[in-house]
């Protein structure tokens, strides 16, 4: 009589399972190695997360230096060509960049500061004149000293308000050493990365495969040339706003009208479509109270240079950079927002200019059919 096959093994013991009516349980060495993979598992996990929270801000500051290294490139390149070595270019770029945005920080900061404590401090006259328009003109019975009252607009109540303000900015300072330090470090990284150039890349790709080192220079060199074009293309675009804003402003007699103009041109630029506007509600609250009809000249100067930019200098500008649709913009700057506050509605477009670049780089283009080609609409 000849014995069963080995592979029958199994089936007894099944059997013998569903005979006795016994589960048979894991061993002790199976449990003991099974959870202590779980808890491996969830430790790894947890670390990541926590070395995640300590360092999500440190990398975001590298993310800047890597954007103010790509903005830098197209200057330090053209004094590259000009004699000068990488690392001298790259400490005459940044120091520039460094003065300019001070002098801007300065400027701009103290502007807004008078104008909303001129702002503040006309409130109460500005709504009486309004009452007595109304009064005089619509026969209305409204009195302007009540309205102010309950209101809390009288000229004490507004100057313990105005002290509470500068109080507020002045316990702002707390954070200046934080915000110095962050600062630094971009700077320091921004110089680094800007000054190392070629030998920085390939430091990094020294760590991956042949072809993974292809695709990860192709896409740094796409995303700096693209992102550093594009910045170009936004600085002088700013430049050309600036210009035509501050001859107006100082043709209709605009107090503070060059940095009003710096202001119209930097935000028309970083905020998409509705920027000029943003830019142009300093310099109209400025004038409305004194001179109506020299806001009204803003505001219909600001939308007519807007269609004039739009149409005649951005499309000439932007025509070797990387130009990205105005919707895409304002999604990208609502988007960057969202996820890093005010900084990530400055770095959003630049990061999607890189983007596009780069998927233009690696996406499949077709021809199109005869119908789309001539402009019509497909028919079924």
């Amino acid at each position: 009589m000849t014995d069963r096959p080995a592979q029958d093994a199994p089936d007894r013991a099944v059997t013998a399972t569903a005979v006795t009516g016994q589960a048979r349980w894991p061993s002790r060495r199976w449990v003991a190695g099974t959870t202590a993979v779980v808890l491996a598992l969830v430790g790894a996990f947890l670390l990541a997360l926590w070395l995640y929270g300590v360092l999500a801000h440190f990398l975001f500051l590298l993310l800047l230096a890597w954007l103010f290294a790509v903005a830098m490139n197209p200057g330090i390149n053209w004094l590259m060509a000009h004699g000068r070595s990488r690392a001298i270019a790259a400490a005459i770029t940044s120091g520039i960049g460094i003065v300019v945005g001070l002098v801007l920080v300065v400027v701009f900061g103290d502007l807004f500061f008078q104008q909303t404590s001129e702002i503040v401090k006309n409130l109460p006259s500005v709504l009486t004149d309004a009452i007595s328009w109304s009064n005089s003109t619509l026969h209305t019975r409204l009195n302007p000293t009540s309205i102010t009252t309950s209101l809390h607009l009288d000229s004490g109540q507004i100057s313990g308000t105005v002290t509470v303000l500068a109080g507020s900015a002045l316990g702002a300072l707390d954070s200046a050493a934080a915000i110095l330090l962050d600062l630094v470090t971009v700077i320091v990284f921004g110089l680094y990365i800007a000054a190392a150039g070629p030998h920085f890349l390939q430091s990094i790709a020294g760590g991956l495969r042949p072809d993974a080192q292809k695709v990860f220079v192709t896409v740094a060199d796409i995303a700096a040339q693209k992102t550093g074009g594009y910045v170009v293309s936004k600085i002088i675009l700013a430049s050309l706003s600036a210009l035509f804003h501050g001859i107006v402003f100082a043709a209709i007699g605009v107090p503070n009208w060059l940095p009003f103009a710096l202001l119209v041109g930097i935000t028309a630029q970083f905020v998409p479509l509705i920027g000029t506007y943003i830019g142009i509600i300093l310099p109209v609250l400025a004038t409305v109270f004194e001179s109506p009809w020299k806001a009204l000249v803003i505001i219909a100067f600001a939308a007519v240079y807007q269609q004039i930019e739009s149409y005649v200098f951005t499309p000439r500008v932007s025509k070797k950079t990387m130009d990205v649709n105005p919707a895409v913009a304002l999604a990208a700057v609502f988007a960057g927002a969202a996820v890093w506050g005010p900084i990530g509605a400055i770095i959003g477009i630049p990061l999607v200019a890189a983007g596009f670049a780069i998927g233009d780089a690696y996406s499949r283009r077709y021809d199109l059919i005869p119908e789309l080609a001539d402009g019509g609409t497909p028919t079924g």
